[in-house]
C-alpha cells in the first residue's frame, strides 16, 4: 500500500474536526445550569462594547480560531477556484463562533459577546490567509514526510491526530500519569478499591505501564521503519513527560514540577518501557492486538483506582487559578481518548 495524495487533506480534516471539538467544549464548559432567560439568542449581535474585557481576552479569542481557519482551509484545498477554500473557512469559523455565542445565552456562567464573535472571525480569517499563502508548501512537505516516515497503514492520518490529542492527557496534573479513560466523574462513581499505599502504588504503576505500552505501540505502528521507530517513539514519550512536568510547574507550583514522578509512576515507566522495547520487535498484527489489550487494561484499572490524596490537593490548587475551563477540556480528552482509539486499532487490524 502506498501513501495517497489525499493524505494531507485527510490529516487536515481530522485536525480541523478535532480542533473544532476542542473549541466547542472550551466555549460551553461547564455544560451545566442551562436556563431560559427569555432573551433572543441573537440579541448579543446588537449589544454595545462589553463592560469587562482585557487585551489578553481579545488576543486569546483571536488566537484560538487561527488554527481552525488554518486547518479548514487546508481541508477544503481541493475545491475549485483558488479562493474558495479560504472564503469558506472564514465563513465556517464565523458560523461556529456565532452559533456558540448564541448557545451561551442559555448558560449563566457565560456571556455572549459580539466582540468575541468579531475576534473569533478575525482569527479564522488570519488562519485562512496563512493557510492560503503556505498551503502548497505545507502539502508538499507533509507528503514528503509521510512517504519517508509514516507507514502505509489504513487511517494513518487518524492515528496521527489521536497521538496529538494524547499529549493533552499529561496536562492534567491531578490524574495518574498517562491515566486515560476514567469515566467515574461522568457517572458519579467512586473507586472500587479502598486506598492503601501498597495497592495504590501497584495500580498506579500498572496504569502507567499499560498506557505507555499502548501509546508506544500505536506510534510504532505508524512508523515506516524500525530504525525510525526506535528514535521517534522514545522522543514522543519524552515529550509527554516534558508536558507533564511543565503542566505541574505552571498550573500548580514550580516546586511541584516533578510531583508526577511518584514511586508508582517510576515503576510503571520502567516496566512499560522495558515491555515496549520488546513488543516493538513483534510483527504488526501482534503489536496491534497487544496495544488494544494494554489500552483496555489501563482503562479498566484507572476506573478501579482509589482516590489519590495528591490528586485532590492538586485540583484544589488548580481551581484557585484561571485554568478551570482548560482543566475540564484536558480531562474530557483524557476520558474519551481510549474509546476513540480502540476503533482506530480495530479498523487498522482489519486491513
Amino acid at each position: 500500500m502506498t501513501r495517497s495524495g489525499h493524505a494531507p487533506i485527510l490529516l487536515a480534516r481530522y485536525l480541523a474536526l478535532a480542533w473544532c471539538g476542542l473549541v466547542v467544549y472550551g466555549s460551553l464548559h461547564p455544560f451545566s445550569g442551562w436556563r431560559d432567560t427569555g432573551i433572543s439568542p441573537w440579541a448579543f449581535l446588537e449589544g454595545g462594547w462589553p463592560r469587562y474585557w482585557t487585551v489578553f481576552d481579545l488576543l486569546a479569542n483571536v488566537a484560538v480560531y487561527v488554527p481552525l481557519g488554518f486547518f479548514l482551509t487546508l481541508a477544503l484545498h481541493r475545491l475549485p477556484w483558488r479562493f474558495t477554500a479560504p472564503i469558506l473557512a472564514c465563513l465556517l469559523s464565523a458560523g461556529v463562533s456565532g452559533g456558540l455565542e448564541a448557545i451561551q445565552t442559555w448558560l449563566p456562567s457565560r456571556v455572549p459577546s459580539n466582540l468575541d464573535l468579531a475576534c473569533n472571525t478575525l482569527g479564522g480569517l488570519l488562519g485562512a490567509l496563512w493557510a492560503h499563502a503556505v498551503g502548497p508548501r505545507v502539502f508538499a512537505r507533509i507528503t514528503a514526510l509521510e512517504h519517508r516516515l509514516i507507514a502505509p497503514v489504513p487511517h494513518a492520518e487518524l492515528g496521527l491526530t489521536l497521538l496529538g490529542l494524547w499529549l493533552l492527557v499529561p496536562l492534567s496534573p491531578e490524574t495518574l500519569l498517562f491515566g486515560a479513560g476514567d469515566v467515574r466523574q461522568i457517572f458519579g462513581l467512586t473507586g472500587a478499591v479502598p486506598f492503601a499505599a501498597e495497592s495504590f502504588m501497584l495500580i498506579e504503576a500498572s496504569v502507567t505501564a499499560f498506557n505507555l505500552l499502548a501509546v508506544g505501540l500505536i506510534a510504532r505502528q505508524l512508523c515506516a521503519r524500525a530504525s525510525i521507530a526506535y528514535a521517534v517513539v522514545p522522543l514522543f514519550i519524552l515529550c509527554a513527560l516534558i508536558v507533564a512536568t511543565l503542566a505541574a510547574a505552571i498550573l500548580i507550583a514550580p516546586a511541584e514540577a516533578l510531583a508526577w514522578l511518584t514511586p508508582g509512576a517510576r515503576l510503571g515507566l520502567l516496566v512499560g518501557g522495558g515491555g515496549l522495547a520488546f513488543a516493538m520487535l513483534l510483527p504488526p498484527t501482534p503489536r496491534l492486538m497487544l496495544a488494544a489489550l494494554s489500552l483496555m487494561a489501563g482503562t479498566v484499572l484507572v476506573n478501579l483506582a482509589p482516590p489519590n490524596p495528591y490528586s485532590i490537593a492538586a485540583l484544589a490548587t488548580w481551581r484557585q487559578g484561571h485554568f478551570l475551563n482548560f482543566n475540564g477540556l484536558t480531562r474530557l480528552v483524557a476520558t474519551l481518548w481510549p474509546f476513540l482509539t480502540l476503533p482506530f486499532l480495530f479498523l487498522t487490524a482489519r486491513r
